[in-house]
């Protein structure tokens, strides 16, 4: 509040609540406001939420590639890929080490490649107008059930769609590791099979979420009918596999 020396003085240049100075003064002041407030809003707008999005998170690559191993004292890579990965089993994973898909539906005949490690996403097309899309993420802790990889699998799926119920669930396996026509070890995932009201193509989503090690993988089939998707399935089985940490 301005003394009554200044006030004088104020008034004395002409300066009053109805003068063009003080309107002026007013509209800087208003102006000021105005570009405060907006520099607010820009910064609130440039934050990010830290949720846990797994289309967002880092994503590993979907063709596995030469990689420096990380060792991990009395961890046995080895013993772990060799044998079958049940959802129990998931805490023989080593801490942090993710797991990866592998391409074999590219050489597939009637199959080819559409994208090619897109984001960490892969997909296939094939003559029926089948696509088939697979997918690694990382840095997935956000998401996982401690020591409990069904739960964890089970909160992705709800995490990507809220509908998507524990009970539409099914458990199902894809190769864990080796290479395609020949014996391997399974992998334990859930299985989200997608209806198919008319006009709708029908789906069919895989997926595990490897709670200690914090990755996750997804395998979707999308065809034009229940038929085409069933021979895309087997093929998506047979020749994508889960490639098992290598330390």
């Amino acid at each position: 509040m301005g003394s009554k020396r200044e006030t004088g003085v104020k008034a004395a240049a002409g300066w009053s609540p109805g003068s063009r100075g003080a309107r002026r003064v007013r509209r800087d002041r208003q102006g000021s406001r105005a570009f405060l407030a907006l520099a607010v809003t820009a910064t609130l707008a440039g934050c990010s939420v830290g949720v846990p999005d797994p289309t967002a998170l880092t994503a590993g690559p979907a063709v596995p590639a030469l990689a420096t191993p990380t060792i991990t004292p009395g961890h046995d890579a080895a013993a772990v890929a060799a044998q079958d990965m049940p959802f129990a089993a998931g805490g023989t994973l080593a801490a942090g080490v993710p797991v990866r898909l592998s391409d074999g539906l590219r050489d597939v005949p009637r199959w080819k490649p559409g994208k090619e490690n897109v984001a960490g996403t892969s997909e296939y097309v094939n003559e029926d107008g089948c696509v088939v899309s697979a997918k690694v993420r990382t840095n997935q802790s956000a998401l996982a059930v401690s020591g409990d990889d069904r739960a964890s699998t089970e909160a992705l799926f709800q995490y990507l769609d809220a509908s998507i119920l524990p009970a539409y669930l099914k458990p199902e396996t894809l190769r864990w590791g080796g290479e395609p026509g020949k014996p391997a070890p399974r992998v334990e995932v859930l299985v989200y099979t997608g209806g198919a009201p008319a006009g709708a193509r029908a789906t069919a989503i895989y997926a595990r979420l490897f709670s200690r090690s914090g990755s996750s993988v997804y395998l979707s089939a999308s065809c034009p009918d229940t038929a085409t998707l069933a021979a895309a399935r087997t093929d998506a089985e047979a020749w994508i596999a889960v490639v098992p940490p290598s330390a």
